[in-house]
Order: C-alpha cells, then structure tokens, then sequence
C-alpha cells in the first residue's frame, strides 16, 4: 500500500517527472565533480582480472552489438564528454576517455539507487516495475563502461 494515495493518471505524470528529475540531477552533479576523481584506480572503477580487459562482458553480452545504439546522455545537457567514439589514440586522449567511462558508470549506478522511492507514490507492484526500469536502463551502460575502459586499460598497458 503506497504511501500517499494518487490517481492513475497523477502517478504516471509524477513518476515521469521523477525519474527525468532524478537523471538530470544525478548527471549534473556527477558532471560537476572534478576529473580527478576519476582519474585514481580505486576499487569501484577497477577492472578486475575475471573481467579478461573487458571480454567477459562481450562474451556474457555480445556488447559490440548494441553498444553503438546507446544514447550518450551529453545529448541531453549539452556538456560533458561525448563516449561514442575515442577522442584520438594518444596515451592523453585514452586515459580521459578512460577517466569519463567511470564518470558514466558512477553516473548509472547512482541512477539506479532513487528506485525504491517510487513504493512512496505508486502500489507495490509498480515499484518493483520502476526497480527493474532502474536496472533495465541503467545496467547496460555501466556494462558498456566497463568493457570500454578495460580495452582501453589493455591498450594503455601495452603503450
């Protein structure tokens, strides 16, 4: 039973409202934070062994099929560091390119996380519908990340 009690109609305006909120907000203030941030190896960025430089998630995901139909959120707020294509081959040029696939990442999994606010507004079964939105949406780009940047670290290694 949700918390507050709305019609059908206000809950799919509120919900809509919600989630543009909540990805908006989350983008700025990931977009805000310094590169520097990004640009330690900490464990939340690291690319693991068992991830084989990114392969195991073209194995488990076929990644190089859908990665390119990915929308690149710097469309929307017009600033940020387009991913769709590197930005030249130099060590310089992969590195950021490295740096802002864990911006992405820390981006969506912050995205996910507004889900279970959605059990406030909407019934029980609609919140579990906004869960698996937030992993549904979110998840395959953080997949993508995570295979770009451990080609990338791959390469970098090699230089």
């Amino acid at each position: 039973m949700p918390l507050i009690s709305l019609s059908v109609s206000w809950i799919i305006v509120i919900d809509i409202c919600a989630w543009t909120f909540f990805h908006l907000f989350i983008s700025v203030i990931c977009l805000k934070l310094p590169l520097t941030i990004f640009q330690e190896n900490n464990f939340w960025f690291q690319i693991y062994s068992w991830e084989k430089s990114g392969d195991l998630w073209q194995r488990l995901f076929r990644v190089k099929s859908w990665k390119s139909k990915l929308i690149d959120g710097t469309i929307f707020l017009k600033k940020g560091y387009e991913k769709k294509a590197l930005h030249g081959t130099r060590v310089k040029d992969l590195r950021s390119f490295a740096d802002e696939t864990k911006r992405a990442e820390l981006t969506h999994w912050l995205s996910i996380l507004p889900a279970p606010l959605f059990f406030l507004w909407n019934p029980f079964w609609v919140g579990w519908v906004m869960i698996v939105y937030a992993l549904v949406f979110n998840l395959p780009i953080i997949i993508a990340q995570r295979y770009n940047r451990g080609r990338i670290i791959e390469i970098l290694t090699r230089k």
